[in-house]
């Protein structure tokens, strides 16, 4: 009965095993260097999109980081979106040269304002080869719109940038965050566009070409980044990684800012399952698309990890229970207690890791963050268990306060 008991848990496992040794290969990818694009001629015409909220503490900076670019500024246009505004967004915005384009329907997630955008240019001003997304909290390193038209003369027809953090050492939050990221940056995005897969949009510093949202940009989900992505797969497309295109991304300084704003992704990644596994499903059936199978198996991170808890924690009481009947100590048991343990301590290895390979100083980060990185990514299962049970339905934006210039995070 023992044996027969280990031997379930042993089945019951592997699905975890196999989901783990796969993005475990993927990652390993991540080591490798990036190939830049070929320099190219400045000639495309584009656009910076930037809808924003609130956010006249920090959105001057932004636009001055985007009038600073090595690219020409007659190829150039910015435009600020304000929406759900009751502070003094539109004037700094107008103060520092930006255009403002004006929601005419109610606006409940970025999606909403970035599509009211595009309907209304193309109705308008159709004169752009490519659009830049930015969030208004952003600074923009100089070389983005440059290394974003190398990638666009290269056929590239969307493309996310690197996402670095201006406050990695505010708060041990924003430190565990900005880790995430710059995990995110070489674990997902660089495997993938190495292996000739599709990165994934991250939200802000991404470029698309016009002709990619002539066919339409309608989101429905609190994620409209992801699902933008998987939208672009199903089509045919992928997303490009140029890392040499930088945006520096203010990151929560507190961890109820930090679960608020990871509520809103898992609830988003979970409703585009709902709404687009099925068509993933029969892409990659039909046509052979691996990025639509990776993608799929990217939006079942949160039910993988919640399922993951449950698992480990039954396996333990199991465990526990024939410790208690049987007065022998299994080898799994064992197992499981090392793991953990040396769990906790991989989680420290990684993020100096991290740090090493994304070329950061460890003074650059909030200190209690390089230890604390496992509980920031153990709290992502009861924010997945809080969204199965009450996903949220309306976007909370956060806070944004750190007033700095391009030229104090870049020398």
């Amino acid at each position: 009965m023992v044996s027969q008991i280990f031997t379930l848990l042993f089945i019951l496992g592997i699905p975890f095993f196999i989901y783990g040794t796969y993005n475990l290969v993927l990652g390993l990818f991540g080591y490798s260097k990036h190939n830049k694009y070929t320099p190219a001629p400045p000639k495309h015409r584009m656009a910076a999109i930037i809808a924003a909220r609130n956010e006249e503490f920090v959105i001057g900076n932004l636009i001055e980081s985007l009038h600073q670019q090595d690219y020409p500024q007659e190829l150039i246009d910015i435009y600020v979106i304000p929406n759900n505004c009751t502070d003094n967004t539109e004037g700094v915005a107008l103060a520092h040269g930006a255009k403002i384009m004006k929601c005419n329907f109610e606006v409940k997630c970025k999606g909403d304002a970035l599509s009211q955008f595009f309907d209304h240019i193309f109705r308008k001003n159709d004169v752009y080869d490519a659009f830049c997304v930015f969030d208004a909290d952003n600074l923009v390193d100089k070389r983005f719109f440059s290394s974003m038209n190398n990638a666009l003369a290269s056929g590239e027809k969307i493309a996310q940038g690197y996402r670095d953090s201006k406050n990695p050492d505010d708060s041990w939050v924003s430190g565990c965050q900005s880790v995430f990221y710059w995990t995110l940056n070489r674990f997902l995005n660089l495997s993938r566009h190495k292996l000739g897969w599709s990165a994934t949009l991250n939200g802000t510093g991404f470029m698309v070409h016009a002709d990619v949202v002539k066919e339409g940009f309608k989101t429905f989900s609190l994620t409209e980044d992801i699902e933008f992505t998987i939208q672009c797969v199903i089509k045919g497309y992928r997303v490009a990684w140029v890392p040499e295109a930088v945006t520096f991304d203010e990151h929560p300084l507190t961890f109820e800012q930090s679960w608020s704003q990871r509520k809103r992704w898992s609830t988003g990644i979970i409703q585009c399952f709902g709404i687009y596994s099925q068509q993933l499903f029969d892409c990659f059936r039909k046509d052979k698309n691996k990025c639509a199978m990776d993608m799929l198996i990217f939006l079942i991170a949160p039910f993988v990890q919640v399922l993951t808890c449950i698992y480990t924690i039954c396996s333990f009481i199991i465990l526990g229970m024939l410790l208690v009947t049987t007065s022998i100590w299994s080898s799994a048991l064992s197992f499981s207690i090392l793991f953990s343990i040396g769990g906790l301590i991989f989680s420290v290895i990684f993020t100096a890791m991290i740090l090493w390979l994304e070329g950061k100083k460890i003074k650059q980060v909030n200190n209690i963050s390089i230890i604390s990185f496992w509980l920031y990514l153990v709290s992502w299962i009861p924010i997945n268990v809080v969204c199965f049970i009450k996903p949220i339905e309306i976007w909370e934006p956060i806070e944004h306060t750190k007033s700095v210039s391009i030229s104090q995070l870049v020398e």
